[in-house]
């Protein structure tokens, strides 16, 4: 209930006498009451008023709109670890949980980007990171940081690089959540039939190559039983094998695409099609793609460069051959690392209940909501963003999921940048152009370079 304000009273008189100033209370008490007693006949018992509009009193009732990608459990396991948690934190906010699927094989949602154009967003997004430097070029995103700064969060709760990603200009548009990163699973039965030491798993790209190709069994028609890699297989993407090589995405700002070492990076993918025969490396492939497992867990891959996530596995697939996890090997002279990718939450811009948008998005990305979502049964091997929750949770006593917890705080991350998805596509076209035989790694990075200036020029940047 609002109070009126200060009174002014009429006269020039000094003092009234006591009869008339009593009365005068007593005609106010009576006002005011009245009027509580006006608003408490519509609202209800509890005197809230449920609203979809912007300006609301402390003691109204708002529902956000929160948006997510996700199908299978999520929303139930979300909904009863976390929402209502907060809801009865925040009783005066109510949360609507809406799936909007993402378009095509991309995190994006063109129904997200049409709901904020039109003036009609919700109020959260659950929000793959690598899209904030795109999206905010858009102006797409709220800006976060007159939250962050008086709301009791700090970059330093989070690994660095997690949080950078949620920054463009030196604007906070997300606040992170959920992340993963990168290693490799090497095989020890292979290793083993291949007269490998078992217990020593490649360090450096020269003895990766070596141990591969110890590994490499052909069967009776020709076509391979086991492989003992393929650079480009799972999480072997151009950008993964770029960093291994020493290269670079970005520096001082400016795009890199054609790094030197990213040219090596790509020419060596090239070289393995060569030696190997693309044909026979894309049938094996396809063949173990039909089992609809990770191609790891066929027990016919020697080294691969995948996931954490791929730990969850174990109790689906339960393999019957000895396995490890190793950092990923890297070009001589050069250190091991890995590249994390993940989610978090954004307030689209236009929302309408940004204010209360913000308490949700804090509760559910910060220390509370995050340890709440990571001890649900079903947490499996996730990572969370925050170090002293993943201290917290003990994750370093599964000594698999230590390797990649060991690599978060150096782990990079790709460019934000308003081209983005551009980049990453244009990667994966001169990927498979260089593993076809259809280009050389320069020329074609040197094209990427090109495309992406241009696509930069047409934005503005």
């Amino acid at each position: 209930m609002k109070k009126n304000a200060s009174l002014s009273w009429k006269g020039t008189e000094r003092a009234r006498k006591r009869t008339t100033m009593f009365l005068v209370l007593a005609l106010t008490v009576v006002f005011v009451l009245a009027g509580c007693s006006s608003k408490g006949a519509t609202t209800g018992s509890e005197g809230t008023n449920e609203t979809d509009g912007s300006a609301s009193g402390p003691n109204d009732q708002v529902t956000i709109d929160f948006w997510f990608p996700w199908g299978g459990d999520y929303q139930k396991e979300f909904k009863q670890y976390v929402v209502d948690e907060f809801e009865k934190k925040f009783p005066n906010i109510k949360v609507k949980m809406t799936f909007v699927e993402a378009s095509g094989q991309t995190q994006s949602s063109d129904k997200l980007l049409t709901a904020i154009a039109g003036g009609n967003p919700p109020d959260v997004a659950l929000f793959d990171r690598f899209l904030i430097g795109s999206w905010a070029a858009k102006d797409s995103l709220t800006d976060l940081t007159p939250y962050v700064e008086s709301g009791g969060v700090s970059p330093d709760d989070y690994y660095k690089s997690v949080w950078d990603e949620a920054v463009y200009k030196d604007k906070v548009y997300a606040l992170p959540w959920g992340t993963d990163n990168r290693a490799m699973y090497y095989n020890k039965t292979l290793m083993k039939k291949a007269g490998l030491d078992p217990n020593n798993p490649p360090k450096t790209m020269a003895e990766l190559d070596q141990m591969a190709e110890a590994m490499f069994v052909k069967g009776k028609n020709g076509k391979y039983d086991e492989i003992g890699l393929i650079p480009w297989m799972n999480q072997g993407y151009l950008y993964t094998q770029a960093w291994n090589w020493g290269g670079a995405w970005e520096k001082d700002g400016e795009l890199t695409p054609n790094n030197p070492q990213n040219v090596k990076a790509l020419d060596w993918m090239a070289g393995y099609a060569k030696k190997y025969d693309i044909e026979n490396l894309t049938s094996f492939s396809t063949a173990i793609g039909q089992t609809g497992m990770n191609a790891f867990w066929t027990g016919k891959v020697g080294f691969v460069f995948d996931g954490n996530w791929v730990l969850n596995d174990l109790s689906k697939y339960k393999p019957e051959f000895e396995w490890g996890v190793a950092p990923m090997p890297a070009a001589e002279g050069y250190p091991s690392i890995t590249w994390a990718g993940g989610w978090s939450y954004v307030i689209p811009k236009g929302a309408k209940h940004a204010d209360e948008a913000w308490e949700f998005v804090k509760f559910v990305a910060h220390k509370e909501g995050t340890l709440l979502w990571s001890k649900r049964p079903t947490a499996g091997n996730d990572i969370t963003v925050l170090p002293s929750v993943n201290e917290e949770l003990k994750l370093a006593d599964n000594p698999n999921l230590k390797i990649f917890l060991d690599m978060m705080p150096s782990a990079f991350t790709r460019p934000v940048t308003p081209v983005g998805s551009f980049l990453w596509n244009e990667t994966m076209r001169v990927q498979d152009l260089a593993i076809n035989g259809k280009g050389e790694a320069q020329q074609l990075l040197d094209e990427v370079k090109k495309n992406v200036d241009a696509e930069l020029a047409k934005l503005g940047q």
